[in-house]
């Protein structure tokens, strides 16, 4: 299925409720240390609910760790400063979405690391900040894998 990639997340219950989100989709999470929270977080659990035991997380020093472990397909990642709109791509099984910290985003170092064309963005009307990073992640994740014909495959 897909790589749900958080990038130094700060906030537990979104964490939470992504381990809820690939637990339903079939997708694998991967979190980039530092974390803003510890995975027995009270927070987390709740958000998570009983979710934690179906979904397949993992944690990482790095991305570059990550990268070298799981060697995707293709990264995507997610951010305001995109061009593009995340409805414009043709996704793969095994693509890696990448989402940055609630507070800061992704680093731009590491936007221009991955080339223009691999940061999509979520349309939004012109005053608005940013999207919740939970939200966010269902929106990608829901349109891949629709695009996939909703595949049961892990």
């Amino acid at each position: 299925m897909f790589h749900v990639v958080l990038y130094q997340p700060e906030i537990p219950p979104n964490t939470g409720n992504i381990i809820r989100l690939c637990a339903n989709t079939g997708s694998r999470l991967h979190l980039i240390k530092p974390l803003g929270f510890e995975l027995d977080d009270k927070k987390l659990r709740r958000a998570g609910l009983d979710y934690r035991e179906w979904a397949s997380v993992a944690v990482y020093e790095s991305l570059d760790d990550f990268n070298a472990s799981i060697k995707p397909n293709r990264v995507w990642a997610l951010s305001t400063r995109g061009s593009r709109s995340y409805n414009e791509v043709s996704y793969q099984a095994e693509d890696a979405f990448l989402f940055g910290p609630e507070t800061r985003g992704l680093p731009q170092s590491l936007l221009e690391a991955l080339g223009r064309e691999q940061v999509v963005r979520l349309p939004m009307v012109s005053q608005s900040r940013s999207l919740n990073l939970s939200n966010s992640v269902a929106v990608l994740v829901y349109e891949a894998w629709r695009q996939q014909g909703f595949s049961k495959g892990k």
